[in-house]
This record gives C-alpha cells, structure tokens and sequence, in this order.
C-alpha cells in the first residue's frame, strides 16, 4: 500500500480505538508509519482524513460479509421488496451490532459535537445523502448504481431513519431494543392499516 491507503487505514484503526475528537494527527501518524506532512498531501487535513476513514468503515457495514455484514449475500430465499427480506435485513444489522458498535459510538459522537465542527459536519452531511441510495438495494436488489433519484430520497431515508433509530436503541439498552420481527410486524400492520382504510374509502 502506499501512504494514502496507510493513511486510510491507520484512521480507521485510530477512530475504533479512541473515536473522533481524541484521534490527533500523530496517533494517525504512528498507527499507519507515515509522517505528518502526509496527511496534508493526501487529504488536505486530519479532520478530512477521518471522515473518509469513518465513510468507509460504515460502507464496510454494508458490504461486508459474515457477522459484521448486513447484506444478504444473494444467499436468501427471501424475495426482494417482500416483508421476509425486511425482517432478514434488520435481523442481519442488529446481529451485526456487537462488531460494529465502535463504529456506531463514533457517528453518535460526531452527531453531538456536529455543531462545533462545521466543516466536518459539512463533509458528513454529503455523505450521509450518498448512504441513503447505498442502504435500499438491501431490500430491492436494484444496483445502486440504477437507482432512480426519488427511490433514494424516499425509500432510503425511511431505511436511514429506521437504521440510526434501531442503533440509538441497541445502543442505550439491548434488552429493551427493538428486535427485527417487531419492526416487521409493525409494518404489517401499518400497511394492513392503509389497506383496509383504502377499501373503506373506495
């Protein structure tokens, strides 16, 4: 690897390690055997560095395979767009929770001290509307690279709202979160809701 991927790298292990704020330059620095001018050459500073170090530690979530993935791997019987691929889906994120909470602390942190950091807060905003097109082909199987403007900017801001909601709980209390099949049965029933409400009025 050269110094741009150590770099990445050495950020990553840093923000697992000690979260945002308590990472400096020189922890990057010593954790990825490169030298503080490094950092300016390759991603401008170190703020910039871990934002793209923590994107692609969530973009791992959802990629990722075995215990930290939440993908379905095109190994489910589960048809896409059904309520059984939206149970299996959340059931895969919350098991993912036990390797993936550092990263999940990280994003809670970076939520509360936003403010105080605008720039950051700036590059996290952007992408956070990239995240919303990259979380629906978990249900759909549509590439997202095939997805349609208004598809991310409704379907997947309902998954993004339902996945920091989700986390927030799993977070605070396991034992009082909400499980995949409670959130699946909640929906059923919202939609059994609509659909009787539509019958009525038709």
């Amino acid at each position: 690897m050269g110094h741009r991927e150590d770099l990445l790298e050495g950020a990553k292990r840093c923000l697992l390690a000690k979260g945002f704020l308590r990472t400096t330059a020189r922890d990057i620095v010593k954790e990825s055997g490169t030298n503080l001018a490094s950092i300016g050459y390759h991603y401008g500073s170190k703020d910039a560095l871990l934002v793209e170090a923590y994107i692609s530690l969530v973009e791992g979530m959802s990629e990722g395979d075995g215990d930290s993935g939440w993908g379905t791997g095109g190994g489910t019987g589960s048809r896409a767009g059904s309520l059984e691929r939206f149970q299996e889906v959340w059931a895969n994120v919350i098991r993912s929770v036990p390797e993936t909470r550092a990263i999940w602390l990280v994003s809670f942190e970076l939520v509360l001290q936003g403010d105080r950091m605008p720039e950051v807060r700036k590059l996290l905003a952007q992408a956070q509307e990239e995240g919303r097109s990259g979380i629906v082909p978990l249900f759909t199987d549509v590439p997202e690279a095939d997805l349609d403007t208004e598809t991310a900017d409704t379907e997947g801001r309902l998954y993004q709202t339902l996945l920091q909601g989700l986390m927030v709980q799993w977070l605070f209390d396991p034992g009082t979160a909400t499980h995949a099949d409670q959130l699946t049965e909640g929906l059923r029933r919202v939609i059994a809701g609509v659909t009787e409400e539509g019958e009525r009025a038709g």
